[in-house]
């Protein structure tokens, strides 16, 4: 394959990997469902080359599972991998919090608010159904663990488990009075990070991640 050709399909391939992701996090492909090549082909316009491409980039978020003479589907997470996932986030997004106290500063704690107030116009379009953050510097939890300054942290959960945790999160959102519940409680972490209260910060992001947790359990419960 020549340089451009080359170019091109990773071009492609990016392009089609960022809407499969955003379909599979906000549950457009359900958990389980299998990752039609045809059927996605045609929706995106684009060859299989791409496509297969994308495909295994998102295997890499481990959002997509790949099994020989199967093929590729959504992930689907039972109980005990997610209660796994919000242990980690639980404790990493916890020191995460406490971290940022220490670095935050006046402008910081005003993007902060500025970004709540957004989140809390799309809270009330929605009626209190959906609470979607976008990622990265659309993403209150994303721009903490940036804020915390350190490099293998944000690693973890930025990068690594990131989408992961996006899927987890958008399951939760979903449930009656989460959303208004979680911005209350990330309106109250921004309180403790403008005082520079590290300990009140990690207590606060985990018990809010603890009742994110119970909220996700209780749907992928009621879901068998």
């Amino acid at each position: 394959m020549d340089p451009h050709t080359q170019s091109k399909t990773s071009t492609l391939a990016d392009g089609v990997f960022d809407q499969i992701r955003t379909a599979i996090v906000k549950g457009e492909l359900p958990p389980g469902s299998k990752v039609s090549e045809p059927q996605l082909s045609k929706q995106y316009g684009i060859s299989r080359g791409p496509l297969r491409e994308a495909i295994r980039r998102l295997e890499g978020c481990k959002l997509v599972e790949i099994q020989p003479n199967v093929g590729a589907s959504v992930v689907s997470l039972d109980s005990a991998q997610a209660i796994e996932i919000y242990e980690i986030r639980e404790s990493l997004e916890g020191l995460a919090c406490r971290l940022a106290a220490k670095r935050c500063t006046t402008e910081d704690c005003s993007n902060f608010r500025d970004l709540l107030t957004k989140h809390e116009k799309e809270i009330q379009s929605e009626d209190g159904r959906l609470y979607y953050q976008k990622e990265g510097d659309l993403d209150f939890h994303y721009l903490i663990v940036q804020l915390s300054g350190n490099r293998r942290l944000f690693h973890l959960l930025c990068e690594e488990l990131y989408h992961l945790i996006r899927l987890c999160r958008v399951q939760t959102s979903s449930q009656q009075s989460r959303p208004e519940q979680a911005f209350k409680e990330h309106h109250q972490i921004v309180d403790a990070l403008e005082s520079n209260d590290g300990e009140l910060a990690e207590i606060l992001m985990r018990r809010h991640i603890s009742s994110a947790r119970a909220t996700l359990l209780d749907q992928l419960g009621n879901a068998r």
